[in-house]
């Protein structure tokens, strides 16, 4: 029996928009490929959620051939950082958008301070391409209200994210007010979905990956989205920092 053209016009239709979908979704994700000194130091798993959060790409690490290759500056590519006397660059293959966005982002001021930021677990610290003290006003935007919503439902199971005491959460984790004292206060809440044990039960949408279903998660998942997110910095922003009191000094 023949099927009637309309309804082999729908189906096609349907075929098509879900192919133009799954290309868009593709064209958010971009590959990228780093040297082994790069890959090893834990460098990219402090860039890369920043990058995510601002602009909702995201890299997947993959060998070579890759949309950003990043290496040894005597490989090619345009200045990026350095490590210990030794210069890295960045390349891209193609004009792949999310590439292109990467390479604008870590070359420009913000991604030089990402890079400048990240204290390795060994080895020399990385620097900006060229090897100098940035000093800049963090401009944190947000809805500072929105992301109390957001705390309130999700963050005061753990922490204390009120001065006044609402979500007094476990005592053994920071309160926002004494994550707010900290000098890297404003890095820790910009990528706090990337930093344990939060990837183990919380997802940012289009940021973080799906969980692992051989390792599903020990409490109720947490999802959000991005705005939700930098909404929870801007709240964090918004509050008072504790008083730590002076450091402890060993005599």
């Amino acid at each position: 029996m023949r099927r009637p053209l309309a309804i082999v016009i729908l189906v096609a239709a349907n075929l098509n928009a879900l192919a133009a979908g799954l290309r868009a979704e593709e064209a958010r994700d971009f590959t990228l490929s780093v040297s082994a000194e790069i890959a090893e130091s834990g460098l990219l798993a402090h860039i890369l959620p920043r990058f995510a959060l601002k602009t909702g790409r995201r890299a997947v690490i993959a060998g070579a051939p890759a949309a950003v290759r990043i290496g040894p500056l005597a490989e090619g590519g345009t200045p990026v950082m350095a490590r210990g006397g030794r210069r890295f660059g960045i390349s891209l293959a193609g004009e792949h958008d999310a590439a292109r966005r990467f390479a604008g982002w870590l070359t420009s001021e913000i991604g030089q301070q990402a890079i400048a930021g990240f204290t390795p677990a060994e080895g020399a610290p990385f620097t900006g391409a060229v090897e100098a003290e940035v000093v800049a006003e963090v401009v944190i935007t947000g809805d500072s209200a929105l992301g109390r919503r957001v705390a309130e439902t999700h963050c005061a199971r753990c922490h204390r994210i009120a001065p006044e005491g609402r979500g007094i959460g476990i005592g053994s984790t920071p309160s926002f007010a004494a994550l707010r004292a900290l000098p890297d206060w404003d890095e820790r809440f910009m990528a706090f979905y990337a930093l344990n044990p939060h990837p183990s039960f919380l997802q940012v949408e289009g940021i973080t990956p799906p969980f692992d279903p051989a390792r599903p998660p020990a409490i109720v998942p947490v999802a959000i989205t991005q705005a939700e997110a930098e909404a929870v910095l801007a709240y964090a922003a918004s509050i008072a920092p504790a008083d730590l009191g002076a450091p402890i000094v060993n005599r």
